[in-house]
């Protein structure tokens, strides 16, 4: 059977830096079968490459999933291997596996990656997708064993990213903006659910609180439901209801960033 390696960061296109990861774990584990999920992460945005992760994991076979995403390369915070609902997650312990994990299921064992035999030599300390997670991900790939690879962790001890929140109050839900997708669509933390639980259906019209700002918008089935040029709220592919802008960028019109308050409620 051909396993597979996943592989996200936030190196971009423009260089080779993904190809270099490529290069390696096809040296160590030519047989593996590598899914890239995104190489277009904002440069160190943790938060976006955990919310890219932890959404697209459920439609990814088990197998081990690179995620680099690492404003502190180089730097004291350590590598690790965390193991979650038969798989097996590596990059670096800043929260960006977090919310994966997570959905696995949650942490069943974690170690830390500091056995040096398994990485490529010598290291780059500005580099460790190519140096130390592709190497370390293909010789796990191949069947080494995560303990082989450093101690063990108690799974608590995880940095960990708060998890996006919503809350029904009287009448509304409120949350957050989750992140922000090239499209700039903004992904809320508030389930399509939720707005049924107050009784909204496609068709009506949402109260949007912004801060101080109040938006009425149309709740639709797709952003292309309204005009180009218009506001529109709808529940994206991962079943949380987006903002969006048909043809158009809604964060920048709105002044949306990633953890912005955001509160819904149905208008009569």
């Amino acid at each position: 059977m051909t396993s597979v390696i996943t592989l996200l960061t936030d190196y971009g296109l423009e260089d080779g830096y993904v190809a270099a990861c490529h290069g390696v774990i096809a040296g160590i584990a030519p047989e593996a079968r590598v899914i890239d999920v995104c190489h277009l992460i904002p440069a160190g945005d943790v938060r976006r490459g955990a919310a890219v992760l932890a959404q697209t994991i459920p439609y990814l076979p088990a197998g081990v999933h690179i995620a680099a995403v690492d404003p502190g390369a180089g730097a004291s915070r350590r590598a690790v291997a965390v193991e979650a609902g038969g798989r097996v997650f590596i990059g670096p312990d800043n929260g960006l596996l977090s919310w994966a994990v997570h959905a696995g299921g949650g942490a069943q064992a974690a170690h830390e990656i500091s056995n040096e035999q398994h990485f490529l030599r010598p290291v780059s300390p500005t580099f460790p997708g190519r140096d130390v997670f592709a190497p370390v991900a293909a010789k796990v790939s191949d069947g080494l064993s995560t303990a082989e690879l450093g101690p063990e962790i108690p799974v608590g001890r995880l940095v960990s990213l708060p998890e996006p929140t919503s809350q029904l109050r009287e009448g509304s839900v409120e949350g957050e903006v989750v992140s922000v997708d090239r499209y700039g669509n903004t992904q809320l933390s508030i389930a399509a659910r939720d707005l049924q639980a107050l009784g909204v259906r496609l068709g009506d019209t949402l109260g949007v609180r912004l801060g101080r700002r109040q938006l009425s918008l149309p709740y639709r089935e797709t952003f292309s439901a309204v005009p180009p040029g218009e506001l529109v709220a709808f529940a994206d592919s991962a079943g949380l209801v987006a903002i969006a802008v048909n043809c158009g960028d809604a964060a920048q019109r709105l002044g949306l960033p990633p953890g912005a308050h955001v509160r819904l409620s149905p208008l009569s």
